[in-house]
């Protein structure tokens, strides 16, 4: 990996006890100039979301217990789904997800159908068919899930995007449409949520929600 010259240069004195471990710092690229294998040498041992854009790395903060509790939910409704009546796969993150060359993400949840498993694959997967993002309660996450990653997901042909808005009470259902995402669903969580990629799968989203 390169070097970050733009890092404060090695001292004959130690960093102070407030200050980041430069050394260690400096292991790593500058932002702007991580590579598809530096981003995934540096996360392969990691439990926690870490993605990649145009050269730069960009690390989620750490979901909630609610935020995890509905993603798992979910995630068993899905596998109950597909797995029994071979229609494909899913899985949680932490998995990268490659939407282009140079791009990484890690959806909450990735759905693949099963002519698309090939995609699926072990180290990260490559454009998947359906994923799920839970929106955090703090802006960054907000223009993240709502605005970056619709953009993302639609120019990479992701079929169908959900963004589950705990905080709101809302649950967007996105599916492309040339190239752009439309929208076939904006309800509250306790509606009953259908897939139109599996329009035999549905969700409501409230029955997933922790009770205490």
């Amino acid at each position: 990996m390169s070097v970050d010259s733009s890092l404060p240069t090695t001292s004959a004195h130690p960093a102070g006890p407030h200050e980041p471990a430069w050394e260690i710092a400096r292991l790593f690229p500058a932002q702007g100039a991580w590579t598809e294998e530096a981003y995934l040498s540096f996360t392969e041992s990691m439990n926690q979301l870490c993605e990649l854009v145009d050269g730069h790395v960009e690390v989620p903060d750490m979901p909630t217990k609610t935020h995890q509790q509905i993603v798992h939910a979910l995630l068993a409704l899905f596998l109950a789904y597909l797995r029994p009546r071979h229609r494909g796969d899913a899985i949680a993150a932490p998995y990268r997800v490659r939407l282009r060359s140079g791009g990484f993400r890690e959806p909450d949840i990735t759905v693949y159908r099963t002519d698309h498993l090939h995609r699926f694959g072990e180290r990260f997967g490559d454009v998947p068919d359906l994923v799920v993002e839970v929106v955090s309660d703090d802006p960054a996450s907000r223009v993240r899930d709502y605005e970056d990653k619709r953009r993302e997901y639609a120019a990479a042909g992701i079929a169908e995007y959900w963004i589950i808005d705990p905080a709101t009470n809302r649950v967007v259902v996105l599916t492309l449409d040339s190239g752009v995402y439309v929208t076939a669903a904006d309800q509250n969580l306790n509606a009953a949520v259908t897939s139109r990629l599996f329009p035999d799968f549905t969700a409501t989203i409230a029955d997933l929600l922790p009770t205490s």
